[in-house]
């Protein structure tokens, strides 16, 4: 339905009314005096303007492609350049491209910012409110990277989903497995590996001799024929050997699709500006050379990629593989002008402690809980430093025995956030401390806090002659 067709929008408040019911001082100065205010909806946006600019300066446009083209030529006529949106979902990413694409600089709020405003109780007023809170310059918008990025995290953010739903089949294959009292899983630590698949394709071409079966077990699968053979031995009915069937061939169609999801994610890195020439700078090993690629790792060279337009090697940092480097550059992607520094960039990645504090007392530090890839790619890589050998290692090893593996695994994630920025930002190469550097420090750090103490309190520490490295 088009705007001119929409029944007229009843009778609403004026932007003085709204500013009065809202407790804004009257002192404020404007910043922005082309602002507009867009409250998206999933049938319909009401847009709003300063009441200067047109008879009827808040109007209601249809979601259709056309009815989104003449509200941004509505815009151009008022002489608007920069808007501001609320929005949940995803509604209002058709519009934010519209306007971006024709100039418009484009804010997009968070909706929990601007929520509790009272006496608001229509779409009218809510995007009256937003043009007006955006005319003060109040609102700040939602990070988003550059359209070159977001053409990538599309691809990704794709991949990741057809990872999901495949794994969901496997999940059906281990069901129809155990149904037929085949435990499988048992012998092999993966049932969708080399020795897996063709076992189970072998079964569902017929074969049901476990020791035919077993014999085409990888050599380096630990488990003995012997065993792979006992586990075979089951009640191969229809029914499940039917589910089966179907569950393993929608397996295959999505790894054929993430196959394809490939090739666009490689397709689309190789567009990107090199910072680096492989040729004069060329990437050094893997640090971890001898471990076998993960069943979701890609089927090309992602690390040079990444290290090409990146110019850095973020795999250098314990804890992160291609993968978790490729997920965060694609969320945040190549500029970080964005975070001032890298206290910015963990607040925004809710990693640091949240302190409120009332009449002087701190109520809690807890850290927000924010939904992002990238906090929770640092969450998991912090996890898989947790058992290394490292000083990262070290320091999470040192913090969970005192706050716990929740908080011990945040406070590392913030970490590798703060690591990650300078590298980002400042281009520097990783160099880590080795394990012992780190507990050699910690030792002295603490020593020195005991001498304080104990002179803060009229004693003096002194190191025991019987056992070395004991303090009394």
């Amino acid at each position: 339905m088009r705007e001119s067709s929409m029944p007229p929008l009843r009778r609403h408040r004026t932007r003085k009314a709204v500013a009065r019911g809202s407790g804004l001082p009257a002192s404020l100065q404007a910043v922005h005096l082309n602002a507009a205010g867009i409250d998206i909806g999933s049938a319909e946006h009401y847009v709003a303007v300063p009441e200067d600019r047109d008879p009827q300066p808040v109007r209601r446009f249809a979601c259709f492609t056309a009815d989104l083209e003449r509200l941004a030529e509505w815009l151009e006529q008022c002489g608007i350049d920069t808007v501001a949106m609320e929005s949940t979902g995803v509604y209002w990413i058709p519009l934010f491209q519209i306007l971006e694409t024709r100039g418009f600089e484009v804010k997009l709020v968070n909706a929990r910012h601007v929520k509790t405003v009272p006496g608001r109780k229509s779409d009218v007023q809510d995007c009256q409110w937003l043009q007006q809170l955006h005319t003060f310059g109040l609102l700040a918008g939602s990070f988003r990277p550059d359209d070159q990025t977001c053409v990538l995290r599309s691809y990704l953010r794709q991949r990741d989903t057809l990872i999901r739903d495949c794994a969901a089949h496997i999940q059906r294959m281990q069901k129809a497995l155990t149904q037929m009292n085949i435990h499988l899983h048992q012998v092999l630590s993966d049932i969708t590996g080399a020795t897996g698949m063709r076992i189970l394709r072998a079964i569902l071409a017929g074969e049901r001799d476990p020791v035919q079966l077993a014999a085409m077990k990888d050599p380096r699968v630990r488990s003995s024929r012997e065993q792979i053979a006992k586990a075979l031995h089951g009640d191969y009915r229809a029914e499940h050997l039917f589910a089966l069937q179907q569950s393993l061939e929608l397996h295959d169609t999505y790894r054929k699709m993430i196959a394809e999801c490939d090739g666009h994610i490689a397709h689309c890195l190789a567009g990107f500006d090199a910072r680096v020439d492989l040729a004069e700078h060329p990437l050094g090993p893997p640090k971890h050379g001898h471990r076998t690629p993960r069943g979701n790792a890609v089927g090309f060279d992602l690390r040079a990629h990444l290290y090409r337009i990146a110019g850095v090697d973020f795999t250098r940092i314990d804890g992160f593989d291609a993968l978790t480097v490729q997920t965060i550059l694609s969320e945040v992607g190549l500029d970080p002008s964005r975070f001032p520094s890298e206290k910015h960039f963990a607040s925004w990645l809710a990693l640091c402690p949240d302190n409120r504090v009332t009449g002087g007392v701190v109520k809690h530090t807890k850290s927000r809980k924010v939904i992002s890839r990238v906090a929770t790619a640092l969450r998991r890589a912090a996890q898989s430093a947790a058992n290394s050998r490292s000083a990262l290692g070290g320091f999470y090893r040192r913090l969970r025995a005192r706050l716990g593996p929740a908080k011990a695994i945040t406070a590392t994630a913030h970490k590798l956030a703060r690591i990650f920025y300078r590298m980002w930002k400042y281009r520097e190469p990783y160099h880590p401390i080795s394990l012992a550097h780190y507990e050699t420090k910690y030792r002295e750090r603490t020593l020195a806090s005991l001498r304080k103490r104990a002179a803060a309190l009229g004693f003096e520490l002194v190191q025991s002659p019987a056992v070395s490295g004991v303090v009394s």
